[in-house]
């Protein structure tokens, strides 16, 4: 019990410690997975995104500027909101991004592909820099306005994995929807 105790406290300190080194710049991390400020955006008063809880597993994302969602009608395409936002991750990762639960109730804003994939691969890319923006049907039968720094959804970075015999070797050329191109 009391080796237990021991070890318990010097992992404390030790986290303490590095977490004081990395606080006053003395550690150079390794970025893993987060959020920057995507080009065009730098000076628009971007938030970064934050988890609101200890628990919650998504990031809530922001709209970058004020946007009028058309009412769905029968051959409207999607309304893509800027969030001025790009993601980094891991290899073997991707960011996830999820409507708000209540959306559909309260905006009547449905996602268009209901949940969005954010490769690894599109972040810096050469036609939008990685900007990540959510496609949105509005069902209501007014108008819906977005304000800018309003909440739109949620991002969530997920590990994924390959197949035995998986042979993809592509690189992505372009932005948004470009790996069908």
């Amino acid at each position: 019990m009391f080796n237990h105790i021991v070890l318990f406290l010097l992992h404390k300190k030790y986290k303490m410690k590095i977490f004081k080194d990395i606080v006053r710049g003395g550690i150079d991390m390794e970025k893993l997975r987060g959020f920057e400020i995507a080009k065009g955006f730098e000076d628009k008063g971007i938030n970064l995104p934050i988890r609101k809880t200890k628990y919650s597993a998504g990031y809530d994302i922001e709209a970058a500027e004020d946007v009028i969602i058309p009412s769905f009608k029968k051959g409207t395409n999607p309304t893509l909101i800027k969030t001025g936002l790009k993601a980094y991750m891991q290899d073997d990762e991707m960011l996830l991004l999820y409507n708000r639960s209540s959306n559909p109730k309260k905006k009547g804003l449905i996602l268009a592909n209901s949940v969005g994939v954010v490769d690894k691969d599109y972040y810096g890319n050469p036609d939008n820099d990685g900007h990540i923006m959510f496609a949105f049907y509005n069902i209501k039968d007014e108008d819906i306005e977005i304000k800018k720094g309003e909440a739109i959804g949620q991002a969530i970075f997920q590990k994924y994995l390959v197949v035995d015999n998986d042979i993809a070797e592509g690189e992505r050329i372009g932005g948004f929807g470009s790996t069908t191109k």
